[in-house]
This record gives structure tokens, sequence and C-alpha cells, in this order.
């Protein structure tokens, strides 16, 4: 059955009615704001938004100060981020998207311009994007060093070939892992610790697909070629080691169906609760 999932085209960046101009408005005035608080900041908030043109070299500049090393510094760093995200309007478009689902989601969030500052779940997906364009453009050295530098800073390890959807929300991000083959649709919801792994050393397809409005719960592993269904949830601490179908509720070690979900998009609702119909 899993093998059969991967014949079903995956939901990747499909328009999200995401307006970037108006965004971009957005977060200047939202910077300003930002520096009346708090003058400390200025130099930061001016140097990552106010001097910037757009959204994608704003996003450049940010990720080139925190990903800057010895390797490649932030003067060199900082072109070539402004460069992939301007020559590829896409990965604006999807990071727009990911931002405003943070907005959207997280109750924690005040702000689109907090998110892009300050929330390392976001620039470490932003990384992904970076790394996964260069990965299907042949640079796949450069890609990998991206990889690598961003388990380090923000320890989120995504390879730069898994296929990854837009309106993603990584809450926390930390120890996020997923593997070369896994995918994972539009507007999606996924809490620390999470893992889509595989199981040894099978080749070809051997992590799992997450489909749109998942919701996949703190801790939780999902390994090997295995297909969560859409708007399906996870249980927080969860192995998922077989197929779940959408619209239902799996929990335990290993996972087992305990009921449906009870919200029409559980990514949407980011409610962790486990709906016991079934025990």
């Amino acid at each position: 059955m899993a093998d059969k999932a991967r014949e079903k085209e995956p939901r990747l960046c499909r328009e999200q009615g995401i307006d970037v101009t108006a965004l971009w408005q957005q977060l200047r005035a939202e910077a300003e704001a930002i520096i009346a608080r708090e003058p400390h900041l200025r130099s930061l908030v001016e140097a990552v938004i106010l001097s910037q043109e757009g959204l994608g070299s704003s996003i450049g500049v940010r990720l080139a100060r925190k990903l800057a090393r010895e390797d490649m510094n932030r003067t060199e760093l900082a072109p070539l981020l402004a460069y992939l995200f301007c020559a590829h309007p896409r990965l604006v478009q999807s990071a727009a998207a990911d931002l405003t689902a943070i907005v959207n989601r997280d109750p924690a969030c005040e702000s689109a311009c907090q998110a892009l500052l300050f929330y390392k779940g976001f620039a470490a997906i932003c990384t992904y994007r970076v790394s996964h364009e260069l990965w299907v453009t042949d640079r796949r050295d450069l890609a990998l060093y991206f990889q690598s530098i961003a388990s380090e800073v923000f320890g989120v390890d995504i390879h730069p070939a898994a296929r990854i959807g837009c309106g993603i929300l990584l809450d926390h991000g930390t120890s996020f892992v997923a593997g070369e083959t896994a995918i994972i649709e539009d507007n999606v919801s996924i809490f620390h610790e999470v893992t889509l792994g595989g199981t040894g050393k099978v080749v070809g397809n051997r992590h799992p697909i997450v489909r749109s409005g998942v919701l996949i719960g703190a801790g939780a592993k999902l390994l090997g070629d295995v297909e969560i269904g859409e708007c399906a949830k996870v249980g927080a601490g969860s192995v998922v080691l077989a197929d779940v179908p959408a619209h239902t509720t799996v929990a335990g070690v290993p996972a087992i169906v305990v009921g449906e979900s009870a919200q029409e998009n559980p990514a949407l609702d980011m409610d962790q609760s486990l709906e016991c119909s079934d025990l």
C-alpha cells in the first residue's frame, strides 16, 4: 500500500493565496513598531528588514547572520542567499506561506516580524528550501553544506532531497529530522523532536509521506515507507510503523488507531489531545 501511495501526486506548494507584497509591507510596519518598543534591536531590524527591498533579500540576510561560519562568512553568504530567493520566486512564496502559518497557528507568535527574526523553526525550513533548490539544480555539495550547518545551528536536520510543501509549521523545531525520500504536503503542523526516518539500509523510497492537514505531536517517530493520511493526527511520543488512514488519530508504541480526528483539519487547530472512541 505504501508503494502505491507514491503514485498519488503530492500536494506541494499549491496556491496558498498569500499576497507577498502586502505581507512585506506588514513586516516593515511591524519592524518599525519593534524599534519603537526596543531601540536595542534597531541594528538587527534595520539590517534584516528596513534596509531590504523585499521578503526574499530579507530572509537571505537573516539566514546569513545565522549560518555564517569560518567556511563561509556573512559577506559571502548574504548575496548568495538573497540571489537564490530573488531568482526563484517560489521560494519567497513558500516562505510567505510558512510565515502566515506560524502567525495563524501559534498563539505565542504575536507577529510575522517576530517569526522572521526569532523563530528557528522558520529559519530552518527556509534553509531547507534553499538546500532543496540547490539539490534539484545539481549543486549537491553546497546543498549538503547548508543541511549540515542548519543541523548544527537550529538542531533541525532535513535532507535536501526531501520534498516539503508550503504552509508548514515547525513548532519549536528542535530535533526535527526528515530523511532523503520523505514527503510532506502543504499545510502540515509538526511539533519538536519528530522524526521522519527509515528503518535500515533499504534503498529507494524508505521514508514517510505526510499528507495535507496532518498534525504530528511532539516526539513522534514515523519510520519507513508509511503514509499518514490527509488530516490525520499522530499523538505525542507515538511510534508509527504502518499507514495511518485519513481523518484518524493514532497513538502509542507502536501506534494504533484510537479514534477519528475530532477536528476537520488538525494541522490548523493544533490540538494534541487524543480521541479515544475506539479504545
